[in-house]
């Protein structure tokens, strides 16, 4: 019983060798193809990179330099993988394109599924750089965060806030959710409410505020600033100021304040005084700003 076992697990060196001699020679007659396949690669890479060159600086200019880095990194990729497969083919013959067209095809599928989020992001970004809502170096609001466009990536766009921090946000969420462009046009409306007390001139009061906003610095003179009567309370009517400047953040409040100062200080030098809130307490008390 034992020999028999003992012939049982013997193993043939002549069946090994030959067996070894046959991977072996295998592997030399395909020497040739790893060498085409790796000639392939080669040139499929060399030319993915000269097409993301040529995509990134010339197809769409320096004006739109993230919308040129994304779709020459999807024409780099596609380049690359199509080099893969023929590679593969050329190293194994016996595998057809069709197969691994089909083969990739399922892949997709799955790989949609796992990567869904990412993709999402991807197209997002994609249709944001063609579409151009907005564009590097705009000032904008999306959400909880304002600030200025520093890139469209295909994943996320990066903003920085004006008190000098970075937000990332997913380009799926800036897709389908609101944004305000500040800088989409080329001036941009801000306006301020001044009270006047219940006796006084009122159209004066307009007149005198409409004239102190249009020598402020920074004011558009077209379309000129406007001032109006608004709001008639129970205290105090107010002075509505409106006014047109530059679009961006830091032009936009520089010139608000001149405007405010330059508005209340003509109103007080033309003797019109800011309205003094009363309270009436419990006790029958009457007390003012003053008190």
């Amino acid at each position: 019983m034992e020999g028999d076992g003992a012939e049982e697990i013997s193993a043939d060196p002549d069946l090994i060798i030959g067996k070894l001699d046959a991977w072996v020679e295998g592997f030399v007659r395909l020497l040739p193809n790893f060498a085409v396949a790796l000639g392939l690669l080669a040139v499929f890479v060399i030319l993915g990179m000269a097409a993301a060159w040529t995509i990134r600086h010339t197809a769409w200019g320096p004006e739109r330099d993230d919308l040129g880095r994304v779709t020459g990194s999807l024409a780099k990729w596609s380049i690359w993988i199509a080099g893969a497969m023929l590679a593969l083919t050329v190293v194994a013959p016996s595998i057809e394109p069709i197969d691994l067209i089909a083969g990739l095809g399922i892949g997709s599928v799955a790989i949609g599924f796992a990567f869904k989020d990412i993709l999402q992001n991807m197209l997002a970004g994609i249709l944001i750089l063609i579409r151009q809502p907005f564009r590097v170096g705009d000032q904008i609001v999306n959400g909880d965060y304002e600030g200025t466009v520093e890139h469209i990536e295909t994943r996320a766009t990066k903003i920085r806030t004006y008190d000098g921090r970075r937000v990332v946000i997913p380009n799926a969420e800036v897709y389908t959710s609101a944004v305000i462009v500040n800088t989409a046009f080329d001036k941009r409306r801000s306006q301020q409410d001044f009270p006047v007390r219940l006796a006084d001139d009122w159209p004066r009061a307009v007149e005198i505020a409409r004239h102190a906003a249009r020598r402020v610095e920074g004011v558009a003179a077209d379309p000129a600033p406007d001032a109006q009567g608004q709001d008639v309370g129970d205290l105090a009517k107010l002075v509505r100021v409106r006014w047109w400047t530059d679009p961006d953040e830091a032009t936009v409040i520089r010139v608000a304040s001149d405007v405010r100062l330059a508005v209340d200080g003509a109103l007080r030098a033309a003797g019109f005084e800011a309205p003094l809130r009363t309270d009436l307490h419990l006790d029958g008390r009457v007390a003012r700003d003053e008190d």
